[in-house]
């Protein structure tokens, strides 16, 4: 089976284990994956993550799911730049999730970081997802 958009596959497995208020969920690895993971860990919207080996071994992340008071830290979790639709943007004009509360994931030239840290560093590019 050949995937699409492993990315955006990772977002739904971790939209539909928070939905069934799962502590845990596993995806297979990737760099992409990993430095996504790593800003929604520096952001606090996951425990944290590990790596393993599955079955067949590949390597795998099993991601830690964070929940406060009972309701997932993660309320919306959303791809933006699709494989069909690749969203580009300038530092400038890089856009506010939920008027900063949330979080958009930028892979930039130096590397994937969270919106802020872009501007902070002037730097734009591709809007991978928007979180909150």
């Amino acid at each position: 089976m050949s995937m699409i958009d492993p990315l955006g596959d990772m977002l739904t497995r971790i939209r539909n284990a928070l939905m069934r208020r799962r502590t845990s969920v596993v995806t297979p690895a990737s760099k992409l994956r990993q430095r996504v993971l790593d800003v929604l860990l520096e952001e606090g919207y996951i425990r944290g993550y590990s790596e393993s080996l599955d079955a067949d071994g590949f390597k795998q992340f099993e991601i830690e799911l964070k929940y406060y008071e009972g309701a997932p830290v993660i309320s919306e979790i959303k791809r933006v730049s699709k494989p069909g639709r690749r969203e580009y943007s300038k530092a400038r004009d890089l856009p506010l999730v939920q008027n900063g509360l949330g979080i958009a994931i930028v892979s930039t030239p130096r590397g994937v970081m969270s919106d802020a840290s872009a501007r902070a560093q002037n730097v734009g590019g591709e809007i991978l997802c928007h979180i909150s």
